[in-house]
């Protein structure tokens, strides 16, 4: 396979796996979080900045690729690697998150989902075949079935009817897969909060033996709890040997009682997305660098970060980047963000290997958010 997992370790305190992906382009160590290059690039971020800080994959986005500047185009230049000159690994999704966001701009059928692009009203049409020939021609190393995402809430009878045709689709996407030897294909569970939908989606999913398996239509603005009631019931019933995806999921606490879950891989824009509004992520918790009260404060954004931004800019500085509108603050604030998140994942590693995990999210949390009840009463 184009994509093999290794399971290394199993935390005898929690159940939470350590173990590798390997890929065509490097092999990744898991836990992971994948920053999310949605345009072929991570927002303010180089390449050379990805892996100083560690990161070994990456995201990037189907549909808005697909829009500009074409999978053509980047088929030409010799795919995303040479594109973007990024050596390591690469996941894309399916397009399909994105396609059903345009709740107003689109038409579900059978054959697929016609849509009207966002950029410029134009009419066009992506179906499973449509969203693997994309993402072969993209050459991501693992890509997406295309799926129906349902919204939070979503009445049961919407929900079975679109996860029976997720899983239609994704014997779509199968067929039409011409590159499985340079390209793992992972299938996608839905259900929503139906427990029941979600077992029986997981059975229908995994009937398809693929390299891996995302739990998606979770993070879609359901509380917290339920987020992890679904997962506990979900991650079970996945292969053992075979790597588990939660989509759109990047906040400390969401990480970390995932991992406590079973999951192996996880993705969200939110590190990136709020540093550019100058929100950042600390050992002391959550810090709003641009607020006023640090216009005089010239001490490191956090002490206990030895990130390139930690150890050698201030609050004071970042915040006048930041209300200046420079983008070498957008920058900084973003470098610091991945990276404090990298740093967590490898001490959520650490913390498997060590049979301790319980015991290292209960001292995060405590630091991070207070207590434990705290991070699962209020979260990011």
């Amino acid at each position: 396979m184009a994509v093999h997992y290794e399971l290394i370790k199993t935390c005898k305190q929690t159940g939470a796996r350590l173990g590798r992906i390997h890929t065509l382009h490097g092999t990744i160590e898991t836990p992971v979080f994948m920053p999310v290059g949605t345009l072929a690039t991570v927002k303010t971020m180089s390449p050379e900045e990805l892996k100083e800080i560690g990161s070994r994959i990456i995201l990037a986005n189907t549909y808005h690729l697909f829009l500009r500047p074409g999978h053509d185009v980047v088929e030409e230049a010799g795919g995303l690697h040479r594109f973007m000159n990024w050596d390591r690994a690469i996941l894309t999704d399916s397009g399909g998150f994105q396609v059903f966001s345009l709740s107003d701009l689109r038409k579900i059928t059978e054959e697929g989902v016609s849509f009207r692009s966002h950029l410029s009203g134009e009419p066009l049409f992506i179906s499973p075949e449509k969203s693997i020939e994309i993402q072969n021609s993209l050459g991501a190393d693992i890509i997406m079935a295309f799926d129906e995402c349902p919204p939070y809430p979503a009445d049961r009878d919407y929900v079975r009817s679109s996860m029976d045709r997720t899983y239609r689709w994704l014997q779509r996407c199968v067929e039409a897969h011409r590159r499985p030897e340079e390209q793992g294909l992972f299938g996608i569970v839905q259900g929503g909060m139906y427990r029941d939908l979600r077992e029986e989606s997981a059975r229908q999913i995994t009937s398809v033996d693929l390299p891996g398996y995302a739990i998606g239509g979770l993070s879609v603005g359901e509380p917290k709890e339920l987020m992890y009631e679904a997962l506990e019931h979900t991650t079970p019933l996945l292969p053992k040997e075979k790597p588990r995806y939660l989509m759109g999921v990047g906040s400390p606490d969401a990480l970390v009682e995932g991992v406590m879950r079973g999951v192996d891989m996880f993705d969200c824009v939110l590190p990136t997305r709020i540093a550019r509004n100058g929100t950042t992520m600390t050992s002391q918790g959550r810090l709003v660098v641009r607020n006023a009260r640090y216009a005089r404060d010239f001490s490191p954004l956090d002490p206990e970060c030895d990130c390139y931004t930690c150890r050698n800019y201030s609050r004071a500085y970042l915040r006048h980047l930041i209300k200046a509108d420079e983008t070498f603050g957008l920058r900084l604030t973003t470098y610091h963000n991945l990276y404090f998140l990298l740093r967590l994942m490898e001490g959520v590693r650490e913390a498997i290997r060590q049979d301790r995990l319980r015991d290292y999210r209960n001292a995060f949390f405590e630091k991070y958010y207070g207590s434990v009840e705290e991070a699962h009463r209020r979260g990011f």
